[in-house]
């Protein structure tokens, strides 16, 4: 397989991961909307005694949606990590596989 068919089909790989991320945060965003609405009829004023009790259960529901999303963006990032590497490989970025890897190059002190 020829160097630019291999990119190709990389680059094919990294549109369709994309797309199943986008559709992991619609997912997400239907069900934050359901949790949003179930929250504003259930957790009023009058169900808790205090303000910290009602901010806690509104913590802990949306906890799982703050994992999600942080989760995602760190894969979003490597993505992008990667796909710099792909279409500017004449760059001086250090090792190769260190950069696929997630690593940093011995000059990046950046992260």
């Amino acid at each position: 397989m020829r160097r630019e068919d291999a990119y190709h089909v990389t680059l094919d790989a990294l549109a369709k991961l994309q797309w199943n991320i986008a559709m992991i945060l619609e997912a997400k965003a239907t069900e934050s909307e359901k949790v949003r609405n179930w929250m504003l009829m259930h957790l009023t004023n009058d169900t808790y005694e205090g303000h910290q009790e009602q901010l806690l259960t509104c913590l802990q529901l949306n906890e799982q949606n703050v994992e999600v999303i942080d989760g995602l963006t760190k894969l979003c990032n490597g993505l992008s990590r990667n796909l710099k590497l792909i279409l500017n490989p004449d760059t001086d970025s250090g090792d190769v596989m260190s950069s696929f890897m997630g690593g940093n190059s011995l000059g990046d002190s950046s992260t």
